[in-house]
Parts: C-alpha cells; structure tokens; sequence
C-alpha cells in the first residue's frame, strides 16, 4: 500500500540579520522595555528582508529552486504544487501560478494557493498528502511555505515587529511503498479569538488608513490553547501506538519559546527531541515547524524511518497536530 512521504526539506531567508539590541533600543526609544519578553518568545536574532526586490513569492521561488535543485528534480516532475502563505504577494493571480511559471512546471500541474495562517503550511502538507492518496496521478507535490511577516508588522507593536522573521521552506512529497510517510493528524478549532488577530485589520472592504498596514493584534489568552494542545498529542500518540519517547523530534510552532517549554514538562520530552530554530530565525509563520524539520534532519538528529511530530496554531485558534514517520 503507498504511502506519501517527505522526499526532502529546504529552507530560504533572506541576508539582512537584525539581533535583540536593534528591538530593545527601538523600543526604548519609545519608554518601553521589552527584554523580558524577548526572553518569554526565545528571541536572539532574526533574518528580515531589507530590500525592494525581495517578497514572499520571491522567497518562496528561491527555496523550490534550491530544494529541487538538492533533489535532482525539475518543475516537470512536479505534478502539484501548494503555496502556504498568509502574505500573499497577489490574491490573484494565485501565488503558485508564478511558482509555476518560475520552476517551468508541467501545463497539468494542479496548482493553488492555501492559507490557514500560521498552520498553513501543515495543513499544506496534511492535505496535500490525503489528496495524493486518492488520485493516482499525483507522484510528486512540492509545498512551499512562505510569510513576509515584517512588511504587515507594527514597528509600535513589539509582539509583532520584535518577533517575527521572514524566511521560506519547501518540502516535496512522494508516493512510497516503503514504511514511512505520513501517518495521523488531529485538528482543534475554537473561534473563541477571531477577531483577536487580524490583517487587514479592518478587512479588506474597509483598508482606508495608515494603520491598516499592519496586524491588528488585540489581548487575547493565549494560555486558553494549551489544554487541548496537549490533549491532541496525547490522543495523536495514543491512537497510533506510540509513546512521547518514540518521537525522535517535535517540529511544533516557534511562535513562542515558552509554549514549547510548556509542552516539554507537561509530557516530560527530553530537550533533544524538541527542535528550536526560533531564536534565530524570529517567528517565520507559515514555515516555523519545517525550518525545525530541516534543521533536525541537518544536524541528524531525524534520520530515515524516525517518527516527527508537527504541531502549529493559527490565529483564532486553530490547532492542528500532525504524525510522520519521515
């Protein structure tokens, strides 16, 4: 029986490197103090785009060419392809159609754009590997995840502009009949929040001011996810047979430091096993948990045959857990 697995992972992000001493002066300079919650975030260091010729889309084409360069593959081989993003560079044409252009894909290439915000790009993944399942045709898709995080950042609002990062991930999957691929996933949706984080801020049917550049980012208890974050890796786990131990590596959410943190106590992991790539690369988005897969299968710490737990929050909330054996 075929299963889809992940044939290999890359990663784009631009030059420009901005540290915490550039956040901390910006934002003493208007009386606040935000060392404590960079150190909350697990900030260090974060790569932004700084220049006119670079995107989100361009990010994204950078990254599909480097990762199907790595695997000796070109845009013919490819026979779906899914842009994950919450930055769009255009609305339409979908992003994916210039993806296609640029990887000279094949003319029955199925293409689209997907956004499920910050969890896009494992939804992305999930989707894309049900859908190859189902339809005999589809051998290879390349998914690339890709968010321009601080052009829609508040250089007023230090969750944001101090936060995030921009930078891009690939991933193609592949049919496989050998013992790995993609395994379970577990969705939690709660609206409790959605109106919390929003951009446009004021929609799209009401961009009319200066402060519709950026998130509208509002209070909310982002504690509220953590119950059923947990009940989702236990059930996840559960179902499948497994234990926490017999997850070489988490590739959760790199929103925040001290959310993983939380979820290495409450299930007792070993530090080895959870993968953090967010005090260097800021918050990426759409991609944060697979910049974490490719730095855990750089550094070797996921080889072939090992089990990868995927976990990301959208806006809202929206959760999804996600089983690999990659």
């Amino acid at each position: 029986m075929e299963n889809i697995r992940i044939k290999g992972v890359d990663v784009y992000h631009p030059d420009k490197i901005l540290d915490n001493a550039y956040f901390i002066n910006h934002f003493a300079e208007r009386d606040k103090d935000i060392e404590r919650f960079l150190t909350h975030m697990g900030r260090d260091k974060r790569y932004v785009i700084d220049n006119s010729e670079e995107n989100g889309l361009t990010m994204g084409v950078a990254v599909a060419r480097k990762l199907l360069k790595k695997l000796n593959l070109t845009g013919k081989d490819i026979d779906m392809i899914v842009f994950s993003t919450q930055v769009p560079e255009t609305t339409f044409p979908t992003n994916t159609m210039f993806l296609h252009a640029a990887i000279e894909a094949d003319s029955e290439t199925i293409i689209f754009d997907s956004n499920a915000n910050c969890a896009g790009m494992t939804v992305a993944v999930e989707q894309a590997s049900y859908y190859m399942k189902a339809n005999a045709r589809i051998n290879k898709t390349l998914v690339v995840g890709s968010d321009y995080n601080s052009l829609i950042s508040n250089p007023e609002d230090e969750i944001t502009y101090a936060n995030y990062g921009d930078a891009a991930a690939a991933v193609v999957l592949e049919k496989t009949k050998e013992d790995s691929g993609f395994i379970d996933a577990i969705y939690h949706t709660d609206s409790v929040n959605h109106d919390k984080i929003m951009y446009p801020g004021n929609g799209l049917s009401n961009i009319n001011s200066e402060e519709d550049k950026y998130i509208k980012w509002l209070p909310f208890n982002a504690d509220l996810a953590m119950p059923p974050t947990y009940r989702m890796l236990d059930r996840l786990l559960e179902r499948n047979n497994l234990t926490t131990n017999d997850i070489k590596a988490y590739c959760l959410s790199q929103f925040s430091l001290a959310n993983i943190l939380k979820i290495q106590n409450k299930f007792a992991l070993d530090q080895k096993q959870l993968i953090y790539v967010g005090d260097r690369f800021g918050y990426t988005g759409t991609s944060s948990p697979f910049i974490a897969l490719h730095e855990a299968v750089e550094t070797g710490v996921v080889t072939r045959g090992d089990y990868v737990v995927f976990w990301t929050i959208g806006a809202g909330f929206q959760l999804v857990a996600m089983l690999f054996k990659y």
